[in-house]
């Protein structure tokens, strides 16, 4: 896959928290900013999945009483 440009902005406070992490770390802004994001697209795959698991729970979680309820079966 090739580099491609995106062009965005960001509030002065992190600007400078980059700037300060980047001398701190002696690492590139871009791979601070690509690490991060990459966290970021982790943490949120995970929630997804975890949501979806849930949704997909709730569907069928039925307990034997919550299924039966309100059913009259005559003899």
């Amino acid at each position: 896959m090739s580099e491609s440009h995106l062009d965005f902005k960001l509030d002065a406070k992190t600007v400078e928290a980059l700037g300060e992490y980047s001398q701190i770390l002696k690492r590139p802004v871009d791979t601070i900013v690509k690490e991060a994001l990459e966290d970021y697209f982790a943490k949120v795959e995970k929630e997804l999945l975890e949501k979806a698991m849930a949704d997909e729970n709730a569907l069928t979680s039925l307990s034997y009483d919550e299924f039966w309820d309100g059913v009259d079966i005559d003899s």
